[in-house]
């Protein structure tokens, strides 16, 4: 809801905009915020740092309007001002304007006209916020994106592989951290995310070393896929490099005791691979889906802390690489019959 700061030192204006506005105040289509001069504006900008528009009067006692607009335009130049005057006071409005004020409405105030300014005001700044955030994305993006990797995003066959959807091979393993919810609802948000990042570093490393990808981080935990040649064999290498690794992580120096462990699943089959989410939206995640990977997440759910649990048909391809120990029989949700799992040992 778009904030709007009214810096006027006529007190009736206050009266007649909350009873003209009073629908879209009421529908919180706006928020007004009010000022009887420069000073005061400057005092209520500092309490509500998320006001968008200023609408101000030029001539105000203590700080007139356009040494308001300059300490604006100077601090803040995000911020759109419109100015607020007497018709015959066309000087001071070209000057507003130079000096950076978005429109003007004069006096006596015509308020489907101010509404309409307000209105075409606030779209100037959204789409101003909404450029920024796109380059700031675009910075981002070149931070961690080789150039030529970008060049490549720009051209029509970056553009037709992202239609492609293909059925493939691949094993999916989900690793979660046992117990780090609790830490989610008492710790600082500081915290919670630099001993989250900090897990999560090590489990990457051993899921890269064994050429696998991260497919997506789900909260407290991580979707790997792993695709190509003993790619089972790899995807366990890497859940058991992990489960020990963090066994032998030091606690970190945060006061909260906690030891990360973690459970795990592990299925292998075949999986539909695409770009998957919404056009509307433009959010598209190139993954995978099926019941491989339903059935993964499904044994990690089941697992406890420190076990890696996989399906039959995942032990009977990996049996004589590692040592396993049956489970026994387990129902999943949307699976017709119970199926048997194991237990990775080492």
């Amino acid at each position: 809801m778009p904030k709007i700061l009214v810096a006027d030192d006529e007190i009736d204006l206050e009266t007649l905009i909350k009873q003209k506005f009073r629908k879209q105040i009421r529908d919180e289509k706006y928020e007004f915020v009010f000022a009887i001069n420069g000073k005061d504006a400057i005092l209520k900008l500092e309490e509500h740092p998320d006001i968008s528009i200023v609408l101000s009067d030029i001539n105000m006692p203590e700080m007139d309007g356009l040494t308001l607009l300059t300490k604006i335009t100077d601090s803040n130049p995000l911020m759109k001002t419109v100015m607020v005057s007497a018709y015959g006071d066309m000087e001071n409005i070209r000057s507003a304007m130079n000096k950076g004020a978005f429109d003007f409405v004069c006096k006596p105030v015509n308020f489907e006209d101010l509404e309409l300014t307000i209105e075409k005001t606030i779209k100037h700044v959204a789409q101003i916020t909404e450029t920024l955030k796109a380059i700031k994305e675009n910075n981002i993006l070149r931070m961690y994106v080789d150039e030529t990797v970008l060049n490549f995003m720009s051209t029509q066959q970056f553009e037709d592989s992202l239609l492609v959807n293909e059925t493939i091979e691949a094993t999916v393993a989900f690793i979660d951290i046992c117990g780090f919810t609790a830490i989610t609802e008492s710790a600082p948000a500081n915290t919670v995310v630099k001993m989250l990042n900090t897990y999560f570093d090590v489990m990457v490393k051993e899921i890269i070393a064994q050429d696998g990808h991260i497919d997506k981080f789900i909260g407290d935990a991580i979707m790997a896929v792993f695709r190509g040649k003993h790619q089972l064999d790899r995807a366990i290498d890497a859940c058991l490099a992990i489960r020990n690794l963090l066994d032998k992580l030091p606690q970190l120096d945060n006061g909260l005791n906690f030891l990360p462990k973690v459970s795990i699943g592990i299925n292998s089959g075949e999986l539909i691979s695409g770009n998957i989410g919404s056009g509307t939206l433009r959010r598209l995640d190139y993954t995978v889906v099926g019941d491989v990977v339903n059935t993964a997440s499904r044994l990690q759910s089941i697992a406890k802390a420190g076990q890696i649990i996989i399906s039959e048909s995942a032990y009977q391809k990996v049996k004589e690489s590692f040592n396993c120990i049956s489970v026994g029989e387990v129902s999943l949700k949307n699976k017709q019959h119970p199926i048997s799992i194991y237990e990775v040992i080492d």
